[in-house]
């Protein structure tokens, strides 16, 4: 039998239907079928692959390695089909949901702002948020487009740039009242120096010293795993931190956290990048509307 006599999809929708409802009789039931054809459909499925895709030894149904990564790249198929026909029913008018990853920063203090301006000029577009300060697999997790700050590792994700900001060491006036104001290298090294306890392109502070740019490491006494989690432990006095200005850009105009040693800071800036998969005509409308809209409204700079 040929391949192009074989309705893939369908047998993809039957097997992603399978592994998301835990069984073959509950996907017989959604599916209008028997759980014996399931099953054959399946083993067809293996046969034709090569590979065992699911564990039978189990009264559970139990995805080999094999079998998890052709469920999420089927899982994503199915959503691309879905998306383009809903674009296609639409016309012109982008449609459908667009899953983006961020750091609870960027979430915090440039998306969420901006929501309800894209919500609004786009009605028919629905917007997953996945929080987090780890690199994620975008293929893996579902993810349309992915904010990215530092470095880009080499990849064949597609990168657009959509700003930089400038770095700042801040402290909440209660922990300066406690501990002092420093206003030296010698005397910022006595202080508690926060950190992030995941690996960073620069891990530690670049700071002046008698014209070059040296390495502060942290003081380790408290790490956290996210920016805005950093962001808390400064503001309720815990220590310093040394953060991206536009995360504390509302916290130093109301007094709540106070810049610091800024004499000491070398300029450098950390540029932020959407990522994604696919370029030009081949994306998406509705991935490549809330490219455009974070590339001009994205407000990152200071």
């Amino acid at each position: 039998m040929s391949r192009h006599s074989i309705n893939r999809s369908g047998e993809m929708a039957v097997f992603v239907r399978a592994v998301e409802l835990g069984g073959f009789s509950a996907a017989a039931r959604e599916c209008c079928m028997t759980p014996s054809a399931v099953s054959k459909l399946v083993q067809r499925l293996e046969d034709r692959l090569g590979v065992r895709l699911i564990n039978r030894s189990t009264r559970q149904l139990q995805l080999t390695p094999e079998g998890c990564a052709f469920h999420e790249r089927a899982a994503r198929i199915l959503a691309d089909i879905d998306d383009a026909e809903r674009e296609a029913a639409a016309g012109d008018v982008p449609a459908g949901r667009v899953r983006l990853n961020a750091s609870a920063s960027f979430a915090t203090h440039v998306l969420m702002p901006l929501l309800p301006e894209f919500l609004s000029a786009y009605p028919e577009l629905s917007v997953d948020i996945i929080q987090t300060d780890a690199v994620v697999d975008l293929m893996a997790e579902r993810v349309d487009i992915a904010i990215r700050g530092g470095p880009l590792k080499a990849s064949r994700l597609i990168a657009r740039k959509l700003g930089s900001t400038s770095m700042t060491i801040v402290g909440a006036p209660s922990y300066l009242a406690r501990c002092g104001k420093p206003d030296s290298l010698d005397e910022l090294m006595a202080h508690n120096r926060l950190s992030l306890s995941y690996t960073r392109a620069v891990d530690g502070w670049p700071l002046l010293s008698n014209s070059e740019t040296i390495l502060v490491p942290p003081s380790e006494k408290v790490r956290v795993s996210d920016g805005e989690g950093l962001r808390r432990l400064a503001l309720e006095g815990a220590g310093l931190a040394r953060m991206a200005t536009f995360t504390v850009r509302d916290d130093i105009d109301a007094g709540r956290l106070v810049p610091l040693v800024e004499h000491l800071n070398p300029g450098d800036r950390e540029t932020f990048h959407a990522v994604f998969q696919g370029q030009g005509g081949a994306l998406p409308s509705r991935v490549r509307v809330m490219l455009d809209f974070l590339a001009t409204r994205a407000r990152l700079s200071g």
